[in-house]
């Protein structure tokens, strides 16, 4: 499933009879809250549905992405399907939802898919509200997620697919330290039309680097 686009999300899929082919071991580990300056990533409910399909419905959410405009309820049973996928396991896209601290409010979600064919490589999407969009909230979940992909589930690169005219995804991605080591001449079809796909990624080493930067 593409990704294509970005900072507008993954849709929310879910993965029946996955069988797990390859000779690297997963993490097995329950994905549980992360806490940042002032938000809080946490597994979605089936009470986030409402919300979610409320700024998926909107056009400069929705452009960049594969995805369809989902129904609530479709949404909904797309979350309920999350209860029984384990985060981190090969093929199978795993959502996360984006909340302020103070107020508990779903502002967006973000989501990991860890690539059946090499477990070590993981894609991954976010979204975020328009309301909540140019705030730097973004840059800080995207950053408390790479820091789980790497620290908690000891992966080796992560990478997203962004569509060069989301301008706001290439910044976001750069704004985090992400490489751009892609773009491909009209190489996906997309929405009627053969568009460009630039492709951002980082390496456990680059983050580890960065990590130390800082300290």
């Amino acid at each position: 499933m593409s990704n294509h686009g970005v900072v507008q999300t993954i849709g929310l899929k879910p993965v029946k009879g996955l069988v797990f082919r390859h000779s690297v071991a997963y993490n097995r580990m329950p994905f549980t809250k992360i806490v940042t300056e002032r938000l809080a990533l946490r597994p979605l409910a089936a009470s986030d549905a409402q919300k979610i399909f409320e700024y998926r419905s909107r056009p400069e959410v929705s452009r960049y992405q594969s995805w369809g405009i989902e129904s609530r309820d479709e949404i909904q049973s797309q979350i309920e399907s999350l209860a029984l996928t384990e985060p981190g396991l090969p093929g199978a896209w795993y959502q996360i939802g984006i909340v302020l601290q103070f107020s508990s409010e779903l502002i967006g979600d973000c989501g990991f898919h860890v690539l059946e064919t090499e477990p070590r490589q993981v894609e991954f999407g976010i979204s975020l509200a328009p309301k909540y969009q140019c705030h730097g909230y973004a840059a800080e979940a995207l950053r408390a997620l790479l820091n789980y992909l790497f620290v908690d589930l000891s992966k080796h690169r992560v990478f997203v697919s962004v569509d060069p005219r989301n301008l706001r995804s290439i910044k976001l991605m750069q704004r985090v330290g992400m490489r751009n080591e892609a773009h491909f001449i009209r190489s996906l079809w997309f929405k009627g039309d053969w568009v460009d796909d630039m492709i951002f990624a980082m390496l456990a080493s680059d983050w580890r680097a960065g990590a130390l930067a800082v300290e």
